[in-house]
């Protein structure tokens, strides 16, 4: 079972409150954290990221709307960004199906073709060893299609994008086990 970003994220939000709320003694002195340096919470609702006697800490309660949002297009870009670090998907036995977990970084590939129209970028299918080489040539070329279609519908062009099928002719991992063959059902973007 593979966990997605999402899930992951809600339980770090659910394991990060049940750690705050065990770790509360009660104990408080005058500033509010017993022992600590660090607030929380300032008392006009922002966070503050590193506080203390000096005051160099940065609190979100001092940020303009403008910053807040900036500081949230650097956060999505740097995500986006981090998600075109993936450039191979991966199919289920004889399927051209693409896989829902694979569905937002190929969005986010399409974004990135859509605001770079002079990026083009090969689209390589692929196929395990089983079946004859013309049907793997033909399910890998399906594969590279999907993948093609699926960016074209998200804000690529289709003068960036072309396709073109491997088969089982360049294997990722050699083998004739589930593994291998998991590795090699795969479609590639190789950007140009």
């Amino acid at each position: 079972m593979k966990i997605t970003a999402p899930q992951k994220a809600l339980a770090l939000v659910f394991s990060l409150g049940l750690i705050a709320g065990c770790s509360s003694t009660g104990d408080t002195t005058e500033g509010g954290m017993a022992g600590s340096d660090v607030s929380a919470v300032d008392q006009d609702g922002g966070s503050t990221v590193y506080g203390g006697d000096d005051e160099g800490g940065v609190s979100s309660s001092d940020m303009t709307e403008e910053q807040r949002r900036a500081a949230e297009e650097r956060a999505e870009r740097a995500e986006a960004e981090a998600m075109r670090d993936i450039t191979t998907f991966y199919f289920d036995f004889d399927t051209a199906e693409i896989k829902p977990e694979a569905r937002e970084v190929l969005v986010a590939h399409a974004r990135y073709l859509q605001a770079n129209p002079g990026q083009d970028v090969r689209i390589e299918g692929h196929a395990d060893e089983r079946g004859t080489k013309e049907y793997n040539l033909a399910l890998g070329e399906r594969r590279a299609n999907a993948v093609q279609r699926f960016l074209i519908v998200n804000g690529a062009s289709r003068g960036q994008t072309e396709t073109i099928s491997y088969g089982e002719e360049k294997p990722a991992v050699m083998g004739s086990s589930e593994s291998a063959w998991a590795q090699n059902r795969r479609v590639e973007l190789v950007f140009q």
